[in-house]
């Protein structure tokens, strides 16, 4: 079986058990399932699921759905960080971090270094971008001000 991850953009086995990555198909989130993913975890607004109903092709699979809605800068903040640092805790790993791109999950992913993992701002910064934050991308400047 080829890896779940093979095609999907921007992956990025981000730490151990963690994938950050753009959205995934429902063949590859099937897959993902077969592969040993415990939980994926959803940035994007509902006003983007068009496609298919993720949360129940999740469900269905029997792994964990966390739907944390980041639908820009504003949401990029200290629950939403709290509510992806629940998410992702040892049991309810592996999982599958996503966006559209993975530019808000690795916005995300640096505002949690930074003020829930108590990280400085520069390596906070660099979990991003290796996350997925695009570093010529709309957030950046955002995300670094949040944290700066």
């Amino acid at each position: 079986m080829a890896d779940y991850t093979e095609g999907l953009a921007n992956a990025n086995r981000f730490e151990p058990g963690i994938i950050t990555a753009g959205q995934p198909t429902a063949a590859q989130l099937e897959a993902a399932q077969a592969q040993g993913v415990k939980t994926v975890v959803n940035l994007r607004s509902d006003g983007e699921m068009k496609d298919f109903d993720e949360a129940a092709l999740v469900k269905k699979t029997g792994m964990n759905y966390v739907h944390i809605p980041v639908a820009g800068p504003n949401d990029i903040n200290e629950a939403n960080a709290r509510l992806l640092d629940e998410a992702l805790v040892p049991g309810a790993l592996p999982a599958l971090v996503h966006c559209g791109s993975a530019n808000r999950v690795g916005a995300l992913i640096a505002y949690r270094a930074r003020f829930i993992q108590h990280k400085n701002d520069h390596e906070s910064m660099g979990l991003g971008i290796v996350a997925g934050l695009d570093p010529d991308g709309s957030l950046l400047d955002a995300v670094a001000q949040k944290i700066g």
